[in-house]
């Protein structure tokens, strides 16, 4: 089994954008980075476990529906990799 930060440290060859999302419901709330790439497929990672994988996606509808589903809602904005590196 890979480890979670070589599953991370792939996608930071090739990420296009990432995104937080969190569960308001529940307090201290659940925290869960979504991460795209430049295919298009989509990587839920959850960084309170050492950023374990959590699902992927092929797309980013299907991986927002996924979020959803679970009442996560996205913080406001993205991280475009364009601007950070």
């Amino acid at each position: 089994m890979q480890s979670p930060a070589l599953a991370l440290a792939k996608r930071a060859e090739t990420w296009q954008f990432l995104e937080l999302w969190v569960d308001p419901v529940i307090f201290p709330p659940k925290i869960l980075m979504l991460v795209g790439d430049h295919n298009g497929a989509c990587y839920i990672f959850n960084p309170t476990l050492d950023y374990q994988l959590v699902v992927t996606h092929s797309s980013y509808e299907a991986a927002q529906e996924w979020l959803l589903e679970d009442d996560y809602e996205r913080v406001k904005g993205q991280l475009l990799a364009a601007e950070v590196l």
